[in-house]
């Protein structure tokens, strides 16, 4: 279930008045969270890379096939050089 929560910040009752982080503290939450990110392995960051481009791939050339198929009708369809 969503809940509508547009124009407040999630940590503080709408009637405090909103201050800005300071460029430090920010760079330390920013810090902060990265330290809790499980990078990838370099065997599971190329298998990831690999997975993509073949799904690029595949994908370059099922639109190319219907762009392909889809001019030709087009040009038996309404005529053409």
């Amino acid at each position: 279930m969503a809940i509508d929560t547009r124009g407040e910040t999630a940590d503080k009752p709408s009637g405090e008045k909103k201050t800005r982080t300071s460029p430090a503290l920010f760079y330390r939450q920013v810090v902060n969270e990265l330290r809790k990110v499980i990078w990838p392995t370099r065997k599971d960051l190329i298998t990831y890379t690999t997975v993509v481009l073949i799904f690029v791939l595949i994908m370059v050339a099922i639109v190319y096939g219907l762009d392909a198929a889809l001019g030709w009708a087009v040009l038996k369809v309404f005529g053409g050089s």
